[in-house]
């Protein structure tokens, strides 16, 4: 779809020049900042060197104190102890964080990930039921449970104590557990809201560490789990979790587990590691194992003492991922054909979609890449245990989450966040869902939102990219919600060297500056502009830049996000 432009407000040029001046920066590089809120030289020097001193005090967190002495008092009575988590990657490096910690100080603990296909999201009836059976006295849940009231109380009329580590935000009820770790729920003062389940897990060790005097560097060895919880969950890499962060990838890229240092081999990732390296090639491996069989292996391979036992889990989740990529590409495809071929579709303005033979583990992938062709909030449902079950996905501005609340009466269960949730419903009311969510959208909805925005941060000219600059523009990661790379244009370029279509959709270009220096573009799904660029068409772009390493030459270059003709 034509993407809208929007760019940023410009900020007070005194602004702009007293931090240029303090950093002795261009003003480019300035502006940036200060539309990022970082307008002065102590807050540049905190967003430059992130510390791990600023870190929280976790028992600021709400019951954290009573989460402390509960697992103290439960190690203290030779009480088994479960770590439970869920099934994607903040569930299981926090289960990899939390049970890799507590069994360095106590044996009597394992860990339980619910399946995604016999048991579903969160704390099951299966997986309670195992706790019972197997006498455990206290369930440490990780990234779920929040939401769990009745199966927790089930739980505690055993004779079980639960402390929750959540991130989600809660229900009118909170489950009755010894203690409840999220700090989302009302009354917590912890002054971070957006951590992650595995960072929730962190300040529980954290706080462990400070009870019994354990200096807390040993906490730091496992930054590098929540590095890639935060890069995988899209959480905002603002404030404590921008600290964490950078520590846990400066980790990964310095002396990573033995897991992680397996997956970057099986990925082919032998340069600096960053966020993009995380979403695009960790976090999809990982959450493979769940996917296509049991996500237990995911924590066998973060959890890896050994190299040839880390290789051998790695080998496992790429297989895993290369059947779920088949799986993604062939659901996907159906997905789009459904809506361009049903005029209902094609014209509404959320899309829900159903088959029975769509496999689970792939459904929310497809549900954006669904909202990356149609731009709308998106549904994709398939059976599963004689129900339909889906994953939904919104657009930016648009809480799905509330949305999907407006037809609870329609459905069996349903959680999330504001952008991507997960639902239940019986399969005779697909239809009535259909036909409700779709006046639920519509009624609630703008044009504005279901237009895709690019978000451009500053006007650049050719000239004034070096790399000094680039070195400078790199600092400011890691990117991320609340901290995306920046987005600049550059207008009046003409192709210099011969254009390329990559794979039929995507394409490839060079540009020259005045003095000419020269920049090479690759464009992703953008081939249509082809022969446009060929004929030598004068163009505006808006790209990031990024370090291109080819026979072992480093060069910018440009990843283009738009292209605008001239009219």
């Amino acid at each position: 779809m034509q993407k809208k432009w929007v760019y940023k407000r410009s900020p007070e040029s005194s602004k702009v020049q007293s931090l240029a001046n303090q950093l002795n920066i261009n003003s480019v590089l300035a502006t940036i900042l200060v539309q990022r809120g970082i307008d002065n030289f102590e807050k540049a020097r905190a967003f430059f060197r992130p510390s791990l001193d600023k870190l929280h005090d976790p028992f600021l967190m709400k019951d954290m104190t009573t989460a402390v002495k509960t697992v103290e008092r439960a190690i203290t009575a030779g009480e088994k102890i479960l770590i439970y988590g869920d099934y994607d990657v903040d569930g299981t490096t926090a289960v990899s964080l939390v049970y890799g910690f507590i069994n360095t100080l106590y044996a009597n603990i394992d860990y339980y990930i619910p399946d995604r296909y016999t048991e579903g999201y969160g704390l099951s009836e299966l997986g309670l039921q195992h706790a019972i059976d197997q006498d455990y006295k206290l369930i440490i849940t990780l990234d779920c449970g929040i939401k769990a009231v009745d199966l927790v109380a089930k739980g505690v009329s055993h004779g079980l104590k639960f402390i929750i580590c959540d991130h989600h935000f809660p229900g009118e009820e909170l489950p009755p557990a010894a203690a409840v770790l999220d700090t989302k729920q009302g009354g917590c003062a912890y002054p971070y809201k957006e951590l992650t389940g595995c960072g929730v897990g962190f300040k529980l060790i954290q706080a462990i560490c400070i009870q019994r005097g354990i200096p807390l560097e040993t906490t730091y060895e496992f930054l590098d789990l929540v590095a890639v919880s935060i890069a995988a969950d899209m959480v905002p890499i603002t404030g404590e979790n921008r600290v964490l962060s950078y520590y846990g990838l400066k980790k990964i890229n310095k002396k990573p587990r033995l897991g992680i240092k397996a997956l970057l081999d099986v990925g082919g990732i032998n340069s600096r590691v960053g966020n993009s390296e995380v979403v695009f090639s960790l976090a999809p491996r990982i959450n493979a194992a769940g996917r296509i069989e049991h996500a237990r292996s995911a924590v066998e391979l973060l959890l890896s003492d050994s190299g040839s036992e880390a290789e051998k889990w790695a080998s496992s989740v790429d297989r895993n991922n290369s059947t779920r990529k088949e799986k993604d590409s062939n659901t996907t495809r159906e997905a789009l054909a459904m809506i361009a071929e049903t005029i209902p579709q094609a014209n509404a303005r959320s899309t829900v979609l159903y088959q029975e033979h769509w496999h689970k583990g792939v459904i929310g992938i497809v549900a954006s890449r669904c909202v990356e062709k149609y731009y709308r909030p998106t549904i994709i449902l398939t059976q599963s245990q004689n129900k339909a079950t889906g994953s939904a996905r919104s657009v930016p501005g648009f809480d799905i989450y509330e949305a999907i609340s407006a037809c609870s009466d329609l459905l069996d269960a349903y959680g999330g966040h504001k952008y991507a949730a997960g639902l239940t419903l019986p399969l005779d009311k697909i239809k009535d869902f259909q036909k409700r969510f779709e006046e639920v959208v519509s009624a609630s909805i703008t044009e504005e939102l279901l237009t895709p925005l690019l978000e451009i941060d500053h006007e650049l000219s050719l000239e004034d990219i070096n790399d000094n600059f680039y070195n400078i523009l790199r600092q400011m990661g890691p990117f991320g919600p609340g901290n995306m790379p920046p987005v600049f244009i550059s207008k009046g370029l003409k192709a210099y060297s011969g254009t390329q279509v990559l794979k039929e959709q995507h394409l490839k270009f060079g540009v020259r500056s005045s003095s000419g220096k020269f920049f090479s573009g690759v464009a992703f799904g953008l081939s249509k502009y082809a022969e446009a660029l060929q004929a030598g068409t004068s163009f505006d772009v808006a790209y990031t830049l990024e370090i291109n390493t080819f026979r072992g030459e480093r060069s910018l270059q440009m990843m283009v996000k738009d292209i605008k003709l001239a009219s």
